[in-house]
């Protein structure tokens, strides 16, 4: 059977190619553990597998996180100050500008995933996988300490402050991202979108 996508499908293993190998090298493996970062791995292997799920899922994840990551850097470029956070790294000139020009997936994340699932259709349990796979990289994500906050599961991106013991942040943050970004986000693409699974 043909692949779903042909050309792209090689242009998501040559962008991992590189992308991989050079945020692993400058800011460390435990990096990839970011949703963010996550997505963009599981959207390339779901290019290279024409898989509805697995784009789905990331759709959900990503379309609005991006958006706001977008927003940040925006705001901090023609403003000087960062909108909520989340893109200060951007700014950082110890680490290579080609690098941290890299981070400009945010960008271009969303418009490839709406193109994907316009191709393939939007799978109804997206927003369930993404939701499982949150929750298991908010636990993951404690082991790594606060100075790193992966996820947010030490302090949270708006109000910037600690929402209890790690069981009560942990539960804060995860049904806050369903709540605010997976639920609206699968709500949206399954009434625009055909449907698959």
């Amino acid at each position: 059977m043909a692949p779903v996508f042909p050309r792209m499908r090689w242009v998501a293993l040559l962008w991992l190619a590189i992308w991989v190998p050079a945020y692993g090298h400058v800011w460390g493996w435990a990096n990839f553990l970011h949703i963010c970062d996550v997505a963009v791995i599981l959207t390339g292997i779901g290019l290279w597998r024409g898989d509805a799920l697995l784009l789905s899922s990331q759709a959900v994840s990503s379309i609005v996180a991006d958006l706001a990551w977008c927003a940040d850097a925006a705001w901090r470029l023609f403003f000087g100050r960062h909108l909520v956070g989340g893109t200060e790294y951007m700014w950082d000139a110890r680490f290579p500008l080609w690098v941290r020009l890299l981070s400009l997936f945010h960008a271009f994340l969303p418009v490839l995933l709406l193109w994907a699932l316009h191709r393939v259709g939007y799978d109804r349990r997206g927003w369930l996988v993404q939701s499982a796979l949150a929750a298991l990289l908010l636990v993951i994500s404690r082991f790594f300490g606060a100075t790193i906050n992966l996820n947010y599961a030490f302090v949270d991106p708006l109000f910037h402050r600690s929402w209890g013991p790690p069981p009560v942040h942990l539960a804060i943050i995860f049904w806050g991202m369903i709540a605010l970004i997976y639920w609206p986000t699968h709500l949206a693409l399954a009434k625009f979108f055909p449907q698959r699974g």
